[in-house]
C-alpha cells in the first residue's frame, strides 16, 4: 500500500496546507509550526474518540483486553488439538467446525442486536464465552485430555462470536460522534494489530511451558475484565421502532444491503481479495524453502504492516473517497501477493507480505468508515452480521482454494494467480460498482441522516392514538 498510501497522504496534506497559507499569510513561524502540527496529525493515529467518550473508552479498554486472551486461545487450541491427535487434517477439521456455527449465528446475532438491548447482548455472549475457557481448563487438566471436547468448544466460541461481534459493532457508532467515526476504525484496528502479533507470541511460549490450562485461563480472565468494563458503561437504548428479531428482519437486512453499491462494494472487493489473494495455508509448505522457523515470520509480517499503517492512520479522516480507497487498497493487496510469490529470498518475501498487510488495512480502514458511516442505527446489527460473514468467508474459503492450486500446479503458481486474480476481480468489481466508487463519507452521513430522520417521523406518527 505504500505508493497509493503516500498519494493520499500528499493530496491530504496539499489541501490542509493550502488552507494554512490562505488563512495566515502575515505570520511565517506560525505558519511553519502549523504545517509541522497538521502533517504530525496526519501521520499519527487519532485518539480523539477515546478523549471524547468515557463509554467508549470502557469498551475499547475491554475489547483490548478481551482480544488479546482471545488471541492466545486462537493459537494454543489447534496447537493442543494437534499435540493430542497428531492430525493435520483435525487441526484443519476446526476452521470448519467454526465456520457453520459463525454463518449460522451471525444472521441471529445481527437481528438480536437490532431488538434487544446490546450491551446485554455483549455481556451474555462473553459470559458465555467465560464458561467455555472454563470447560476448555478443566479438560486440559484431565490426564487424557478429550479431544471431541475442542471440536465442540471450537464451535461454541464460534456461535457467541457472532452473537458478540453484531452487537459490539451496532454499539459503537452509538457512543462517538459521526465524524469520529474513521477515528474509532483506526483505533479498533490498532487494538486488532497489536493483539495479532503479541498474543499469538506470548500462546506459544505459555503452550510449550506452561501449558494450555494456564492459557485458557488467561482468556476466561481477560473476558471477566471486559464484562466489568461493559457493566461500568451507561445503558444504550434500544432504536426506536426497533424490528422484533426475526426471518423477515434478517431478510429486510439483506435486502437493504444489496440495494446499496457502497455496502456490497465494501462485501464483494474484500471477498474478491481474500478468496483469491490469501496463501496462508500455504506458508507451512513455503517455509520449508527459506527454512522451517520462517514460517512464524510468515504468519507475523501482514499483521506488522498492518500495525504500521493503523499507528500512522491520521491521514485517513482527511480523506473522502472512501470507496475508491478501498478498491486501490485491494487492489495493492493483489500485487504485495504477486511479489511475495515471486520473491525468492526470506527478506523480500516478508517485506512484501508486510506492505500486503499494511493495504488490507487501509481497506479495512475506509470500509468499517462505510458501515459506521452509511447504516442507519436500527439496522446496525442485522448489516454487522453481513460484514462479519463477509470479511470470515474469504479467509476460510481462500485458504482451500489455495491449498487445491497449489496441489494441482505448485505453490508458486498458486500464490501468484491468486494475486493476479485479485487484482482483476477489483478492477472488474470498481466497473459494475459505479456508485461505490463515487462514494464520498460526506454523502453516506447525510442520507443516514435523513433515512434515521424519516424513520423516526413514521415511528412517531404509527404512535399516535
Amino acid at each position: 500500500m505504500i505508493p497509493s498510501s503516500i498519494g493520499l497522504i500528499v493530496e491530504s496534506s496539499r489541501c490542509t496546507l493550502s488552507t494554512f497559507q490562505m488563512t495566515d499569510k502575515t505570520s511565517p513561524t506560525r505558519n511553519s509550526a502549523a504545517e509541522k502540527s497538521s502533517l504530525l496529525s496526519a501521520l499519527t493515529i487519532d485518539l480523539a474518540p477515546l478523549k471524547a467518550s468515557r463509554d467508549f473508552r470502557l469498551l475499547y479498554a475491554g475489547q483490548f483486553v478481551s482480544g488479546f486472551g482471545s488471541a492466545i486461545s486462537y493459537v494454543v487450541l489447534p496447537w493442543q488439538m494437534y499435540q493430542l491427535t497428531k492430525s493435520v487434517f483435525a487441526v484443519g477439521m476446526l476452521g470448519l467446525i467454526e465456520f457453520v456455527p459463525m454463518l449460522l449465528m451471525g444472521f441471529v446475532g445481527g437481528a438480536l442486536a437490532d431488538y434487544v438491548d446490546r450491551r446485554k447482548l455483549i455481556l451474555l455472549s462473553e459470559f458465555g464465552l467465560t464458561l467455555c475457557c472454563t470447560v476448555l481448563i478443566s479438560n486440559s487438566l484431565l490426564a487424557q485430555p478429550r479431544s471431541w471436547v475442542l471440536f465442540v468448544l471450537s464451535a461454541l466460541f464460534a456461535a457467541l462470536n457472532g452473537i458478540h461481534r453484531p452487537a459490539m459493532e451496532a454499539l459503537t457508532p452509538r457512543l462517538v460522534a459521526p465524524e469520529l467515526l474513521p477515528a474509532v476504525s483506526a483505533l479498533n484496528s490498532l487494538r486488532y494489530g497489536f493483539n495479532s502479533i503479541v498474543g499469538p507470541a506470548i500462546a506459544g511460549v505459555i503452550a510449550a511451558t506452561i501449558g494450555p490450562a494456564f492459557a485458557f485461563a488467561i482468556d476466561g480472565a481477560t473476558f471477566v475484565f471486559s464484562m466489568v468494563t461493559v457493566l461500568l458503561m451507561r445503558p444504550v437504548a434500544v432504536p426506536a421502532g426497533a424490528d422484533r428479531a426475526s426471518l423477515r428482519s434478517v431478510i429486510e437486512g439483506l435486502k437493504y444491503a444489496c440495494s446499496r453499491q457502497e455496502l456490497l462494494g465494501t462485501y464483494l472487493i474484500d471477498l474478491n481479495a481474500m478468496f483469491f489473494g490469501m496463501p496462508m495455508a500455504l506458508f507451512p509448505a513455503i517455509a520449508d524453502s527459506f527454512g522451517g522457523a520462517s514460517v512464524g515470520l510468515f504468519y507475523a509480517m501482514p499483521a506488522v504492516g498492518s500495525l504500521v499503517v493503523t499507528l500512522t492512520s491520521g491521514w485517513t479522516s482527511r480523506i473522502d473517497k472512501h470507496g475508491l480507497a478501498v478498491t486501490i487498497a485491494a487492489a495493492v493487496w493483489g500485487f504485495g501477493i504477486i511479489a511475495f510469490g515471486l520473491a525468492n529470498r526470506l527478506g523480500l518475501a516478508l517485506f512484501f507480505l508486510a506492505l500486503a498487510g499494511g493495504a488490507d488495512m487501509v481497506s479495512g480502514l475506509f470500509r468499517m468508515t462505510i458501515w459506521n458511516q452509511t447504516i442507519p442505527d436500527h439496522l446496525r446489527g442485522r448489516l454487522a452480521s453481513i460484514e462479519m460473514i463477509s470479511y470470515t468467508t474469504g479467509p476460510y474459503l481462500g485458504n482451500a482454494e489455495a491449498g487445491l492450486i497449489a496441489s494441482a500446479f505448485g505453490l508458486r503458481a498458486s500464490v501468484i494467480s491468486g494475486g493476479v486474480l485479485c487484482v482483476f476481480g477489483s478492477g472488474l468489481l470498481a466497473l459494475f460498482l459505479p456508485a461505490f466508487i463515487r462514494y464520498r463519507g460526506a454523502e453516506g452521513l447525510a442520507r443516514k441522516a435523513a433515512e434515521e430522520s424519516e424513520r423516526g417521523k413514521n415511528t412517531f406518527a404509527t404512535s399516535e392514538p
